[in-house]
């Protein structure tokens, strides 16, 4: 390797994404180290950690990162001069901070998922994994990243089967590879559609997962293949967009973020939906939430314009049932949690 980093890896010391977090001193490297014994001599290497870098500049010696600070850690351009030959570049993303957060992409993920992740729109930075064979994507923080309050607290949002995940307080350790040629043009090849129209559309996908851990769930609410017999159900669904269709909030108010438009009219229509079930609570009958996803589902079938994400399943049924689905759970774990 040259003595010159920047001539090395110069996609990605250029990039203006990287050249954004470089003057925060929070950067060092991840490495292998272990801890001291009582007589003073270092045992042999035991797990790889973020290293407090400042120590070892100071007095040689390895320790882990016990801060996320300049305590322990220093600029991108102090790292680079210090250590020119390092094996990584690790990074303590702030994502509300930095405003970017970090796509990681793990070896075991399917191609076909992958090649759609490496095909969104607004990536800033994309790296190969220390394995060669997973992808770290850097981009700017979703606009509707203040949408979903209780998974803006995370530290890391996943996906359910581990494939991928957003890092959002979280160590980054970038390996400067960038994502050969060959590969950016496969993904882009693809003919069929996305899985997510843009990070928006992925954030909101993730953070509703993690709404739904933390109240209820869409899988917590069960629904039949057809809709079931519901008392006033054309009434229901009739008034509750007698309502709507003068009140609703237009896509232009979303940045034209479909994904971020259709959660705030499932949001809406349910919150009308629940006056006239009242009505009808009142003459004696009950609606389960399995009725009560069904429909809201009917009525936003009515109101929202069918997209190629909608042809898609989630849970076993229609995307927009999965997504009211999942938006009546989260409502009844909150009533019954303030109750």
């Amino acid at each position: 390797m040259p003595a010159d980093p920047y001539a090395w890896f110069p996609q990605f010391y250029a990039n203006p994404a990287i050249r954004a977090l470089a003057d925060a001193s929070r950067w060092t490297i991840s490495g292998q180290i272990g801890d001291d014994d009582p007589e003073g001599h270092d045992k042999p290497p035991t797990h790889k950690a973020p290293i407090d870098i400042r120590h070892l500049l100071d007095f040689g010696r390895l320790r882990g990162a016990w801060a996320k600070d300049q305590s322990c850690l220093v600029t991108l351009g102090e790292l680079t001069r210090a250590i020119p030959d390092a094996a990584n570049n690790a990074f303590y993303l702030q994502a509300q901070t930095d405003g970017l957060l970090v796509l990681d992409i793990e070896p075991d993920c399917p191609p076909e998922v992958a090649t759609d992740l490496l095909r969104l729109p607004g990536t800033l930075y994309s790296e190969l994994s220390m394995s060669g064979k997973g992808f770290h994507l850097l981009a700017a923080l979703p606009k509707n990243f203040h949408d979903f309050p209780n998974a803006a607290t995370k530290r890391v949002l996943r996906e359910e089967h581990g494939w991928y995940e957003l890092l959002l307080d979280h160590w980054a350790t970038f390996t400067r590879h960038s994502v050969p040629e060959r590969i950016i043009a496969h993904a882009n090849s693809a003919t069929e559609s996305a899985a997510f129209a843009s990070y928006e559309d992925l954030y909101a996908e993730l953070a509703l997962k993690a709404r739904e851990s933390a109240a209820g769930s869409a899988s917590d609410i069960d629904t039949d293949e057809a809709m079931p017999e519901i008392p006033y159900a054309q009434e229901i669904v009739e008034q509750t967009l007698a309502t709507a269709r003068h009140q609703l909030r237009a896509p232009e108010d979303f940045d034209h973020d479909l994904s971020r438009w259709e959660f705030s009219v499932l949001a809406s229509l349910h919150g009308w939906m629940r006056t006239q079930l009242r009505a009808y609570n009142a003459l004696g009958i009950e609606y389960s939430v399995s009725d009560v996803a069904w429909l809201l589902y009917r009525a936003a079938v009515e109101i929202i314009p069918p997209r190629p994400k909608h042809s898609q399943r989630r849970n076993g049924r229609p995307f927009l049932l999965d997504r009211a689905a999942a938006l009546v759970a989260d409502r009844e774990a909150s009533a019954q949690s303030s109750s």
